[in-house]
């Protein structure tokens, strides 16, 4: 009686042990989802913030440039919206899934690209478009070919999201 006892006890640690390996996977892919999200989010908060108020310069002096300043002004809200879609698309596939520890790290890893591109690239192209925005504000005939600059930079962010769609499709 002892020993059947002694068994069944053995069975249930065993099993509430590989239901918290389970959860921990999870835990792990949930954090590296909500890090991408952030740091993209901040990204362009930051960019947004720069070109909202560069821009707000320049239309005080001449609000008819607004049409020509808007585009230059949105472009770094672009990667906070990448992060948010990756953020999705990875959140149904950890949460429909019970993952174990390493297919966690796995997920954590596949938002990276996303998180560091999306980092890097919504500062730098919110810095690149306040000087377009400012050179709008010295000769107006500039504005359609300058967005070019902060676009090259928007490619990036792009390469990131396609390759973390790519590695959040691979882990499950």
């Amino acid at each position: 009686m002892g020993l059947i006892t002694f068994l069944e006890e053995g069975e249930d640690i065993v099993t509430s042990a590989v239901e918290e390996i389970s959860t921990t996977g999870n835990v792990i892919a949930m954090i590296g989802v909500a890090l991408c999200v952030v740091l993209c989010g901040v990204a362009s908060a930051i960019g947004l913030y720069r070109t909202g108020s560069c821009a707000a310069g320049v239309l005080g002096e001449d609000p008819k440039k607004f049409g020509k300043v808007m585009v230059l002004v949105l472009l770094p809200a672009t990667q906070g919206i990448y992060g948010f879609i990756i953020g999705i698309i990875a959140t149904t596939n950890a949460v429909s899934a019970s993952m174990t520890v390493l297919q966690g790290w796995l997920m954590f890893a596949a938002m990276m690209p996303m998180a560091i591109s999306g980092l890097v690239t919504g500062i730098f192209q919110g810095n690149s478009a306040v000087n377009c925005i400012k050179a709008v504000a010295k000769q107006d005939s500039l504005g359609g070919r300058l967005i070019i600059y902060p676009a090259m930079i928007e490619f990036y962010a792009i390469l990131g999201l396609i390759i973390s769609i790519i590695a959040v499709s691979l882990v499950l």
